[in-house]
C-alpha cells in the first residue's frame, strides 16, 4: 500500500472544514511522504515526536499551533468579525473588539519558545504538521447541526443536545452554564467556535447588547467570566470544554485517516473508538 504525503494529510483536514487554503494557524513543519502510520495528538512536545518514532510511526499530527502557525495564530481570530456581523454588529465595532483580541494573543506569541518540538523532529526525520481551524470549524458544524435539529426553547434543551455528543457525553468536564439559569429561555443564541479563542468578555458583551440571550463558548478565562457575572446586561453563557471539542474534529480525521488504511495512534483524545 501507497502511503500518503503530508500534504494529502493536510488537504484531509481542509475538506472536512470544506475550505481550499491553509488558514494562518496550521502548517506542514517537517514534509514528509509515504506516510502509513501517524500519530494523532491535542499538543505535542518533544517527548510525543521521540515517543511517536519509537512505536514506528512516520508521521505526527497535532491539532494546536506550533512554530510559524503559532506566532502567527492571532490572524485566524478575524473570523470573529463574520460571526458578530452575521448577529447584526455593525463591521466597525466588531473589527475594534477583535483588534484588541489580536494584540492580546500577539504579545503572548513572543513568550513562546516556538522552535523545540519542531526542531527535534527535523533531526529524528519525523514528518509534523498541524491542522487546527479547520478541525475546529468541522466541530463547529457538527454541534451546529444537532443544535438546529434540537428543540430549543430553555437553556437546558441546549445543555442536553450538546450532552448527546459522543466526545461531550465521555467528558470528564460538564457542559456547564456559567451564567444564567438552565430554566432561562434561549432566544438568540450564537455559537463562538473556530474563531482561534472565545472572545472573553467584550464580544460576549456585545453579542448580548445586540440583541443575543445565549453566547457559546469552549472555554473562558476566570477573569473575563467575573466580567460577565458583574454586568447585568449580560445573559446566558454557556461552556462545552476545549478536549471535547478539539476531540470531536480529531476524532473525524482519525476516521479519515482509517479509511486511506492509515495506522492511526491517538494520545489523549476523548473517544469511544479503537484503532
Amino acid at each position: 500500500m501507497k502511503g500518503l504525503d503530508t500534504g494529502e494529510l493536510m488537504k484531509i483536514g481542509l475538506d472536512l472544514a470544506g475550505w481550499k487554503k491553509i488558514p494562518y494557524d496550521s502548517a506542514i513543519h517537517v514534509k514528509g511522504n509515504n506516510i502509513k502510520k501517524v500519530f494523532v495528538s491535542i499538543d505535542v512536545s518533544t517527548f510525543d515526536i521521540y515517543f511517536a518514532k519509537n512505536l514506528g510511526c512516520d508521521c505526527v499530527l497535532t491539532h494546536h499551533p506550533i512554530g510559524r502557525s503559532a506566532i502567527s495564530f492571532h490572524k485566524v481570530f478575524d473570523r470573529h468579525v463574520e460571526y458578530m456581523v452575521e448577529k447584526g454588529i455593525k463591521k466597525k465595532l466588531a473589527i475594534s473588539l477583535v483588534k484588541d483580541l489580536k494584540y492580546k494573543a500577539y504579545l503572548k506569541s513572543h513568550s513562546l519558545i516556538y522552535n523545540d518540538v519542531i526542531s527535534i523532529a527535523k533531526r529524528l526525520n519525523m514528518p509534523l504538521l498541524n491542522i487546527h481551524q479547520p478541525l475546529d470549524e468541522y466541530m463547529r458544524k457538527v454541534i451546529l447541526f444537532k443544535l438546529y435539529n434540537s428543540k430549543l426553547k430553555y437553556v437546558s434543551d441546549l445543555v442536553k443536545a450538546i450532552k448527546e455528543i459522543t466526545e461531550f457525553k465521555k467528558a470528564l468536564t460538564r457542559v456547564i452554564i456559567c451564567n444564567g439559569k438552565s430554566s432561562n429561555e434561549i432566544g438568540e443564541w450564537v455559537l463562538v467556535i473556530a474563531a482561534g479563542s472565545n472572545g472573553g468578555y467584550d464580544i460576549a458583551r456585545t453579542y448580548y447588547e445586540n440583541n443575543v440571550s445565549t453566547v457559546i463558548y469552549l472555554h473562558i478565562d476566570y477573569n473575563e467570566l467575573l466580567k460577565v457575572k458583574k454586568d447585568k446586561r449580560c445573559k446566558n453563557l454557556v461552556i462545552l470544554g476545549h478536549l471535547a471539542g478539539d476531540s470531536l474534529g480529531m476524532n473525524k480525521m482519525c476516521e479519515e485517516l482509517k479509511k486511506r488504511e492509515i495506522v492511526v495512534v491517538k494520545r489523549g483524545l476523548i473517544d469511544n473508538r479503537e484503532w
